[in-house]
Parts: C-alpha cells; sequence; structure tokens
C-alpha cells in the first residue's frame, strides 16, 4: 500500500511539472516587408504600426500586413508605444519623442532633455524613457518625472539602453551594450538582472508579458524568453535576421526582424 501511494506522488508531480512548464512559441506566419527596416513596433485596433529607423519613417499595416500609408518626416524612428490613440515615437536624431495622432506631430513635452532617445513604453498613465546616450532611464508623466541610471556595469548602471517595459511596477531595461536585462521598481532602486549567461550580444527590444520577458538578441540573431525571475524558458533563432523588437499581441509574438525586412508571427504551441 505504501509502495503504491509513493508511486501515485511521483506520477502526479511528474504530471504537475508537465502542466507548469511553458508552452514553445513556434513560428506561424510571416509579413514581408519590402523595403521597410522595422526597429520599433506597436499594434493599435489590430493594426501594425512600424518604425522605419533607416528610412526615416512609421509605416501602418492593417492586421493582414498590407501597407496602409507611410508617415515621413522622423530623424531615425525608435522602439515605439502607444496609449491606444496615439504613437509616441523617441527620435533618436532629434533628442525628443513625438507624438502623432491622425496627420498630427506634437514634441512631447519633458522636464529635462534627451540625447538620443531610443525606446519608450506607456503603461496606465506613465512613461519610461531610454535615454540612450546619456546612460539613463526617465519615468513619470507631465511635469512628474525621476531619472535613474549612469554609464556604468554595475548593477544599477547602463551601457546604452536601448529598450525599456513597464509592468507590474516594475521596469525591465535592454541594456543593450552591457548585454543583459536589468529590472527596478518605479523609484528606480534595483532589483534583478539576467541574461549575461546567455552571452547576449545588443539587447535592443523587450516586452513584458504576465508570464514572460522577451528579449531581442540583435548581433546573435535570437529573441531570448525568460520567466519573471530572469530563468530562461526558450530561444528563438530560426531565419531571424538581426531582431530589433518584440510584442505579444492577443497570444501571438510578433518579432521585427530589421535586416530580414520583416515581421514574423510565433504562436504558443
Amino acid at each position: 500500500m505504501k509502495i503504491a501511494t509513493f508511486s501515485m506522488v511521483i506520477s502526479m508531480s511528474f504530471l504537475i511539472g508537465c502542466s507548469l512548464s511553458p508552452q514553445e512559441w513556434a513560428h506561424q506566419r510571416t509579413i514581408d516587408l519590402g523595403s521597410t527596416t522595422p526597429i520599433g513596433l506597436t499594434v493599435v485596433d489590430q493594426h501594425f504600426w512600424v518604425a522605419d529607423g533607416d528610412n526615416n519613417q512609421l509605416v501602418h499595416l492593417d492586421k493582414e500586413g498590407k501597407i496602409l500609408f507611410k508617415e515621413e518626416g522622423f530623424e531615425r524612428p525608435m522602439h515605439i508605444t502607444t496609449d491606444g490613440k496615439s504613437i509616441f515615437i523617441p527620435e533618436y536624431g532629434k533628442d525628443q519623442v513625438t507624438i502623432f495622432q491622425g496627420k498630427d506631430k506634437v514634441k512631447m513635452l519633458l522636464t529635462d532633455s534627451l540625447d538620443a532617445p531610443a525606446g519608450i513604453h506607456y503603461n496606465d498613465g506613465f512613461f519610461a524613457i531610454a535615454d540612450f546616450y546619456n546612460h539613463r532611464i526617465l519615468y513619470g508623466k507631465e511635469d512628474q518625472w525621476i531619472r535613474f541610471g549612469q554609464e556604468g556595469k554595475e548593477n544599477g548602471e547602463f551601457y546604452y539602453p536601448t529598450d525599456v517595459h513597464i509592468f507590474d511596477n516594475q521596469i525591465y531595461v535592454a541594456d543593450a551594450y552591457n548585454n543583459r536585462i536589468q529590472m527596478f521598481d518605479v523609484e528606480g532602486n534595483f532589483l534583478l538582472t539576467f541574461g549575461a549567461e546567455e552571452k547576449i550580444k545588443a539587447a535592443t527590444g523587450i516586452f513584458v508579458s504576465n508570464t514572460q520577458v522577451f528579449i531581442t538578441d540583435f548581433e546573435n540573431n535570437r529573441v531570448l524568453i525568460y520567466s519573471h525571475e530572469g530563468l530562461l524558458e526558450q530561444i528563438i533563432d530560426r531565419d531571424l535576421n538581426s531582431p530589433t523588437d518584440v510584442f505579444l499581441h492577443e497570444e501571438i509574438l510578433i518579432v521585427a526582424n530589421y535586416k530580414g525586412k520583416n515581421l514574423m508571427f510565433y504562436e504558443q504551441e
């Protein structure tokens, strides 16, 4: 009786362990972007918006991937975000964030100057901005901002931060040329770093879901997927060519494949 009970415990433990293992992401489809070189992307009302840094434009596509229009006149647009109405575009070459809605472009007012902003994220009224050449992050809204970070290799320091994501009162940073991800609270206090063991080379784009952290490993042509605690769960590296950004929309993972000039879509098996 004891042996049978022990066997049942082992079997149940195995089944529970399997059920808790994360499902793997598998390729679903690819949208070819022609001459567009995607650096950043976001989604509004089932439509895709792509920051085309090489061609200095914002590209609007429908859900099937058909290009609806291209808005020119930006200077190296990077990792973009949306509040559901406007698109917020960090212009790396103009040292500003531009708010785009309809056909209107307005400079985002900040209490501090930027030096080549590379990424921005909006969440519940607040923004986080990756200030590339200043090696720091800005977080806040309207006239209430904090700033944290400086150039360096230690925890809490940055070496050209490229993208940022706010999730559950935490700020995740793609610390590009420190080749890692760092996590902070919304007061700028360092919490965690991960990614070094995987030998990332240029952590460029980041997205945080309810369960996972996605990071584009630009020079290694792959996307790394971690738990919130920094445990590696999956590597996607097939057919990627210098991926720059990643976005999760309605359980579909979208990767901006920069040199591949396409968007690649994945779903969990």
